[in-house]
Formats: C-alpha cells, structure tokens, sequence
C-alpha cells in the first residue's frame, strides 16, 4: 500500500490491533471471532480515516465502532447459525487469555450480548457510565439497568457451577 494513500493507517494498525485482539475476545469470548472482529473493525475505521480529524484519540471511535459491529452481529446471528462440528478445524491459537478464569468466560458466553458488552466496557476498559452509554448509544440508566442485570446473572451462574458448593449441588437460587 502506497505510504502517502494510507496517510498513517499501516501505523495506527500495527500500534492497536494487539489490543483491539484483545478487546474483541473479551467481547466475544473465542480467537477466531475475536481475529474477524478485529478486521472487520479496522476496515471500518480505514473507510472512516480521510474524514478523522483528531487522529491522536482515535481509541474511542475505534473501541464504538467495534462494539456496534459487534452487537449488530450477534443480532443478525440470531436468524443465521452456522451448523457447529464437534471439535475444531484447527488447533487453538498459542495466545494466552487475559486471565485464566474459565468460570468467568463460560458465565459470560451466556450474558446477554449488550450486557456482555456493558461488563467489558465498564470493569475491563474501565469507562464510565457515561462513556459506555455513548458507544452503545443509550441512555446511562440503561447501561446502570444492564450492568446490574448482568452482575447478578453472573452471580447466580458462577455461585451454580461453583464446585465448592456446600448445598450438595442443589440450585442456590429457586424460582
């Protein structure tokens, strides 16, 4: 690619893309989507990189743009699903997970994909109420009903699947 056409993109991708991998698994919770996430979002942005003025804080045009990707996604997912083999293709890719809680990950595969979201956006980017309402384009009472849904889902969930559980495997929450 001509150095003068992409006016700086190559440099942009090459410094975010790491953590943008990563963002993307926390969002998603596998490498391979996390991979596709990450392309479809840099695509994006380069459609988007002549009108960027303010190329010094592009981290949270980036981090909104993947996130609508991502939601938008999971929403056309639910009329679409792929038929899934019993095991992988490939081998898993050597990454190492940001941290190595696989109660954590399975309990968040079943959130809700905007409360899954809001919990990435708020507890691992750290942003604030306020913040997260902008990028998934809501109201903050909305993303503080979200959290809190998705806290106690959590909750519930890791408190059932915990294998310390002292009421001899009995659900710990009854409808």
């Amino acid at each position: 690619m001509d150095r003068d056409f992409d006016d700086g993109f190559s440099t942009y991708v090459k410094q975010v893309r790491p953590e943008l991998r990563r963002r993307a698994f926390l969002l998603c919770g596998d490498w391979f989507e996390a991979d596709d996430l990450t392309q479809k979002t840099l695509v994006k942005v380069f459609l988007q990189w002549p009108r960027l003025d303010n190329r010094e804080k592009l981290t949270g045009f980036t981090r909104t743009v993947m996130v609508h990707i991502y939601i938008s996604e999971r929403r056309a997912a639910r009329w679409t699903r792929e038929v899934l083999a019993d095991r992988d293709p490939e081998p898993a890719p050597c990454d190492q997970h940001p941290f190595d809680h696989q109660p954590l990950l399975s309990a968040l595969d079943r959130l809700a994909h905007r409360q899954r979201a809001t919990i990435v956006l708020r507890f691992w980017e750290q942003l604030s109420v306020r913040e997260i309402a902008d990028v998934l384009g809501c109201a903050p009472a909305t993303v503080r009903s979200q959290a809190s849904r998705a806290l106690a889902t959590l909750r519930f969930l890791l408190r059932r699947d915990s294998p310390f559980r002292s009421d001899g495997g009995q659900d710990l929450i009854r409808s």
